[in-house]
């Protein structure tokens, strides 16, 4: 027999005052609650109860028995109801990963509109250029940049990541200004370094698609390095509209070859396919989706 049903229907005899009462709530027969009891009573070596024909009373161990099994039990249904409220609402911690710029920028600037809603939510934000592992390194969701390869991810299209080249006034004073994605070829373009082949810069005009080997003499992996360089007039840089946005409207960065549209990245946001769709990541994908999917608004940066 269960030892934790053993402890239930010995409690029921204590608060019913009867092997019959306790039956009858439990709907089992007396002497299957007379058999749960003496259970107890072998495992623990002791006796529980002083039974006689008229009435049963507590042993001094049964009295500390019973009172610890109650105890037990509430813990018991206080678990069991935590697991079915978190069933219900997004609570718990839910571990995120997205790449630096755009998490660090972008979603970092929406995060707290998401937390205002659900407080009972902690987010733990990893920013990381690289490809994460959602299961083995125990991410719930992710957001990615660039085209998804095969695999066994559950993808959610987002917009489309959108680069400008940009360059401080500075800089352009020193140097000149680049007309043709060509001229780059005569510049210090600072590069971002993720992939074999970060010195390639691609643009379309009219339907065609050029690549453009750049040069440069810093490079990095980290988009806000790669701005705070170009503002101190280090070079050309490529990066995301919302990161630049701020800074092109304040002038402290001039937006280069305007005429030339820039190869857009796709992005999603991604979990595994055998990732139990809980409140709390039910509710963060919605609300990435909101402010970030291809009905939403463009991307911009908080005030």
């Amino acid at each position: 027999m269960d030892r934790l049903t053993s402890m239930q229907i010995f409690v029921r005899v204590v608060e019913k005052g009867g092997f019959s009462a306790a039956a009858e709530e439990a709907r089992i027969s007396p002497t299957m609650v007379g058999k749960h009891v003496r259970q107890l009573e072998e495992q623990l070596g002791v006796r529980l109860l002083n039974r006689t024909t008229r009435r049963q009373s507590l042993t001094e161990i049964g009295q500390l028995y019973f009172e610890r099994c109650k105890q037990a039990l509430l813990e018991i249904e206080a678990a069991d109801a935590s697991v079915k409220q978190m069933q219900l609402l997004p609570r718990g911690v839910l571990r995120v990963t997205a790449p630096a710029t755009f998490g660090g920028q972008m979603l970092t600037a929406v995060i707290r509109s998401y937390l205002e809603r659900y407080p009972d939510v902690e987010l733990d934000l990893s920013l990381n250029d690289r490809v994460v592992d959602l299961v083995e390194e125990g991410f719930e969701v992710a957001l990615r940049i660039g085209p998804l390869p095969d695999s066994s991810l559950i993808a959610r299209p987002l917009q489309p990541y959108r680069s400008m080249v940009c360059a401080s006034p500075e800089y352009l004073a020193r140097r000149g200004t680049p007309l043709t994605p060509q001229q780059l070829a005569q510049h210090n373009c600072m590069s971002f370094v993720h992939g074999s082949r970060y010195d390639l810069w691609q643009f379309s005009c009219e339907g065609v698609l050029q690549e453009i080997e750049v040069h440069g003499n810093f490079r990095a992996n980290n988009g806000l390095a790669l701005r705070t360089a170009a503002l101190q007039g280090i070079g050309i840089i490529m990066q995301p509209e919302a990161l630049l946005r701020d800074d092109v409207a304040a002038g402290r960065l001039q937006c280069l070859l305007p005429c030339y549209a820039l190869a857009h990245r796709p992005m999603h946001i991604v979990v595994a396919s055998n990732r139990k769709m809980t409140p709390k990541l039910k509710s963060f994908i919605e609300f990435v989706v909101a402010h970030f999917g291809r009905d939403a608004p463009p991307f911009t940066t908080a005030a």
